[in-house]
């Protein structure tokens, strides 16, 4: 409690869940009878005043991750104070960044300073999409700014994307989503780099027109390299496959063992409807709404759905948020895997990773061995891939950034072993890793680029 009316509330109660004022989905209601209105069916009781609330801020979440305190959403308490930048950095022009789809923040940019939104939300319906357009005019006139270009993500749809394209007389630029995700990072250190970027999260639209999401990059602020990723799978259904994680793990077993799947002795296909998973598998065949991914987060999924933890996402992450809450903290083993280079490109291959579960789950191996296994063996993949890029390279800064880095343990690990292998190591501290961060990493890359900063790389 942090008001005298808090204190009077909660003396009467011996525990109160708290949480916001809106239903999923929609941004917070702001006025009495919105409230009214769209909460009479979850409120039991409604406290109400006669001051209207001007401007929306949802309560900021901050999660403590080996004694470091980690934004998960900047809002309340947070905003909008300001990050500055160094001196080191170019005189940036006014730039708008407008964030992506998903928890959705816009970022403006003032000389040496950087300006991020409170929370504004998942653009999914008309209300969250009103609220970004007040969001913008509101700091744009407090903070007196006049942007000279709009960034946005590159994925043409997003409602975001939408809305920089449409404005008149002001120039926009498209910044690639994990790209922006990395430059984000390295704004709250300061740097230019070049680091060897880690950007693992659940989408992002990517130069080859396919799904990223599990990918290490070389970047500076205005360009970037492709060098390694995990392999391509489909995404049967396209934002189905998220909300349903069984969809994932049967192509991750498909591509593992094929037809062969269905003679497997474990509890996953022993439950499958097989006609439904029929009509899966031939749709991510056939590329019927199955585009390709190289998502982390799709792997963290289907890794929680195999071992029969999750089978439908009820919201944002469970699956993967379940799979860290069930591990074994004291085991260390981890499956095989393979690391193949074509073409001055590295490719993360889990079929060996996928049959090494299977095999522990037909000996009746705990779910919380199996999920320490299969994060020891992601950390050590994504370690490897980075100490074959600093041999390569000679890079020897690491950006880490992206939802999945606020799985606890494999941010700790990571970050503990590779600066035992002698990395600088940087990851989110100010801002949240996930997409509630994009927009400061769009508004350097634009500002960058529009001060002719020199990028080292042809992205």
């Amino acid at each position: 409690p942090y008001t005298p009316l808090h204190y009077l509330l909660m003396d009467g109660f011996k525990a109160l869940v708290m949480t916001s004022g809106n239903m999923t989905e929609e941004p917070i209601n702001i006025t009495n009878s919105a409230a009214f209105r769209n909460l009479k069916g979850i409120a039991d009781y409604f406290l109400v005043h006669n001051r209207d609330i001007y401007l929306r801020s949802d309560d900021s979440i901050v999660r403590v991750i080996n004694r470091v305190p980690r934004q998960i959403r900047r809002s309340r308490g947070y905003v909008p104070t300001p990050i500055f930048l160094p001196e080191s950095f170019p005189k940036l022009p006014p730039v708008l960044a407008v964030g992506g789809e998903l928890k959705n923040t816009i970022c403006l940019t003032k000389e040496n300073r950087v300006f991020l939104s409170q929370h504004v939300g998942d653009m999914e319906n008309l209300e969250t999409y009103e609220f970004f357009k007040l969001t913008i005019s509101h700091l744009r006139r407090i903070l007196e700014i006049e942007p000279v270009v709009i960034a946005h993500d590159l994925h043409p749809d997003y409602l975001s994307s939408r809305f920089a394209r449409e404005q008149k007389n002001i120039a926009c630029m498209a910044v690639q989503h994990h790209h922006a995700h990395i430059v984000g990072c390295m704004a709250e250190y300061g740097i230019t780099g070049p680091v060897i970027g880690m950007a693992m999260d659940g989408t992002g639209l990517g130069t080859d027109g396919h799904i990223w999401g599990g990918d290490i990059i070389l970047a500076d602020p205005v360009s970037f390299q492709r060098k390694a990723h995990f392999d391509y799978i489909p995404l049967p259904g396209g934002d189905a496959a998220a909300r349903f994680p069984w969809r994932m793990a049967l192509v991750y077993l498909h591509k593992a063992y094929g037809d062969a799947l269905f003679d497997l002795d474990i509890p996953f296909v022993e439950h499958l409807d097989e006609t439904q998973a029929a009509i899966v598998i031939r749709m991510a065949q056939q590329g019927v709404n199955s585009p390709f991914t190289s998502s982390c987060g799709r792997l963290f999924d289907a890794i929680a759905s195999l071992i029969g933890l999750r089978d439908k996402n009820v919201y944002e992450g469970q699956a993967p948020i379940e799979l860290e809450m069930c591990q074994r903290r004291d085991e260390n083993g981890r499956y095989p895997y393979r690391i193949e280079k074509s073409e001055n490109h590295y490719h993360l291959l889990t079929a060996e990773l996928i049959r090494g579960i299977v095999g522990d789950m037909g000996k009746g191996t705990s779910r919380g061995i199996i999920s320490a296994r299969f994060h020891n063996t992601i950390t050590q993949m994504l370690r490897q891939t980075c100490l074959l890029l600093r041999d390569e390279t000679g890079i020897e800064q690491v950006a880490m950034s992206g939802g999945s880095f606020q799985n606890g343990t494999l941010l700790d690990n990571l970050t503990r072993m590779l600066e035992q292998d002698g990395f600088q190591v940087y990851s989110h501290r100010l801002v949240p890793s996930n997409d509630g961060g994009l927009a400061l990493g769009q508004a350097l890359c634009a500002g960058f680029r529009v001060s002719k900063w020199k990028g080292r790389y042809d992205s």
